[in-house]
């Protein structure tokens, strides 16, 4: 009895997961094709290159509304189970709520690790194809916009500065290197223009300029031009807004870390989108118990009542985060706790709502 029950509630959890998941896919495609449609005409891109675009489109903003539909399809079926007076049988039978809640809670778990994972490798490369492809090839914008006045810590010892860099021609105006060691210059370096060479992997400086500190003298050294190797990521440098969220988890530790050397002022955006990877799989458990211990009970309006409320915690979920989010990148609030405030929160409301489930 207890295990057809278990699979019972563990399939329809799932399926019905499932299906909203498929009916959400093409209207959220046909909602961007409308908008799109133009620009994939307009560069006539093939039928191969719009369906992978769409393709990564729908993993990227399914995991973002992860949470969202899984909340409002356990609020369905659990509220058609009401309705049906299946819940009141499989209570008056015996069976106590928290054992009717244990197939949630499974099925809350795989889905939770299913999530982890793909936030973690498989999302971030669906990401980059979307943006990269919608950025570069339907809006026709270069991936790198070019930026004034850079300046970058490339690692304990070496800092660099440039009045102009320019991404699409790899290349900078008015460059400086300066190279410390216990704290001390030991030699700085200038140049007019600096161009990488993707070809054979140098750096060309023109009217180079090095000057090595000495105890006592300077030694000064110009030179027309010199072909050299820098220890310098070009595509580093200026990395566009999202590149956070097209990087795995350990490209991301990596870029994070070198970012937060570099003084970089994305620091909290980055930190944002990783830890996020780590509360989404979490909230998955909170809305499954919410959604459970709202539409477990058989209302006077029906079904319609307990989807209403299920999209008001949704919806109420999607925003406080957003907003948390927000606040976080344009100040100094805590990333990490702008993440997951609004699971404690909502946390709180489960165990209240699962309290008054149980009586």
């Amino acid at each position: 009895m207890i295990r057809i029950l278990d699979w019972y509630i563990l399939k329809r959890y799932l399926v019905t997961l499932l299906l909203f998941v498929l009916l959400f896919i093409p209207i959220a495609i046909l909602a961007n094709l409308a908008e799109k449609i133009d620009n994939i005409f307009e560069n006539n891109l093939s039928f191969w290159e719009v369906f992978i675009f769409y393709k990564d489109f729908s993993l990227h903003f399914l995991y973002i509304l992860f949470p969202f539909l899984l909340f409002i399809s356990v609020i369905f079926f659990t509220s058609k189970l009401a309705n049906n007076t299946e819940i009141i049988a499989i209570l008056s039978s015996g069976v106590s709520f928290n054992r009717f809640l244990r197939p949630y809670v499974v099925g809350a778990t795989v889905i939770s690790i299913l999530a982890l994972l793909a936030g973690m490798f498989t999302i971030p490369k669906a990401s980059k194809n979307y943006r990269e492809f919608d950025e570069v090839k339907l809006k026709g914008r270069k991936k790198q916009k070019n930026t004034y006045n850079l300046y970058r810590q490339l690692n304990e010892n070496d800092y660099i500065y440039a009045y102009a860099f320019y991404p699409s021609k790899r290349k900078a105006s008015k460059f400086t290197l300066e190279h410390f060691e216990d704290n001390k210059l030991v030699y700085k370096i200038s140049a007019d223009e600096l161009i990488y060479r993707e070809k054979d992997s140098t750096h060309s400086l023109k009217k180079f300029v090095m000057r090595k500190v000495g105890v006592n003298n300077d030694e000064i050294i110009k030179k027309s031009r010199l072909d050299t190797i820098l220890d310098i990521d070009i595509d580093r440098l200026t990395p566009v807004e999202y590149v956070a969220e097209t990087l795995d988890y350990f490209e991301l530790k990596k870029f994070m870390k070198e970012e937060e050397l570099r003084g970089s002022p994305n620091m909290s955006r980055y930190k944002v989108i990783a830890y996020k990877r780590w509360s989404i799989p979490f909230a998955a458990y909170i809305l499954t118990i919410i959604a459970v211990a709202v539409s477990s009970m058989k209302r006077r309006g029906g079904m319609g009542v307990n989807l209403a409320l299920g999209f008001s915690v949704a919806f109420g979920f999607v925003f406080i985060d957003r907003i948390f989010s927000t606040l976080a990148i344009q100040s100094d609030f805590s990333p990490l706790l702008a993440v997951w405030l609004p699971n404690i929160f909502f946390a709180g409301l489960a165990l209240y709502l699962l309290a008054r489930a149980r009586r």
